[in-house]
């Protein structure tokens, strides 16, 4: 009898779409427009039926930078000349196709970018991208589960260490919390 677990399937498709949002701290939240972010996983079925395990590609996952025309503060665009690019180290987890829950492993780093003249060290994230509540320190958030349509929203905290440029790490006054809501399509 040949067993279920780990048998290769095709693939999955997670597309990051409008109306994310992003926070550091007490600062206030960068609304962000995601759309045309993401990529395609190697998806394997477990012994439970109906959970996959998804790994993304890091090299193969697009994650739109924040600028001026992505990420709004207050409903205003940033200024124009200030960039932060999002490096992803990992992606990989499950996907429940039963119930919708969904469990990321999240891993990035998020670079600064002043005018193209001063590049300050990476901010390291990582965190678990769930459909769940999640709740710590600052910040308090329930995702919503995979509908039949694809549609879901994924929320993650994370503890953002210093570092080690003074300037950047009292301006944001790490270690800080930071708050993560990705709203995505998952197609198989």
């Amino acid at each position: 009898m040949e067993s279920k677990c780990n048998t290769p399937m095709e693939s999955v498709r997670l597309e990051s779409l409008s109306n994310c949002k992003l926070i550091i701290g007490n600062y206030p939240a960068f609304q962000y427009d995601a759309l045309g972010g993401g990529g395609v996983a190697s998806l394997n079925m477990s012994e439970t039926e109906h959970l996959y395990s998804v790994a993304f590609k890091p090299s193969e996952f697009k994650i739109p930078p924040l600028n001026y025309k992505t990420t709004k503060l207050y409903g205003i665009p940033i200024l124009p000349g200030i960039e932060i690019k999002m490096f992803l180290d990992t992606l990989n987890g499950t996907i429940n196709k039963k119930d919708g829950e969904i469990l990321l492993q999240f891993e990035s780093r998020f670079v600064l970018n002043l005018f193209s003249l001063t590049y300050f060290p990476p901010l390291s994230v990582k965190t678990v991208l769930c459909t769940n509540k999640v709740e710590q320190g600052l910040f308090k958030a329930i995702g919503k589960p995979l509908d039949r349509k694809g549609k879901s929203t994924l929320v993650g905290i994370a503890t953002i260490p210093p570092t080690g440029n003074f300037f950047l790490d009292l301006f944001l006054g790490l270690p800080n919390e930071a708050f993560a809501l990705l709203n995505c399509n998952i197609t198989f």
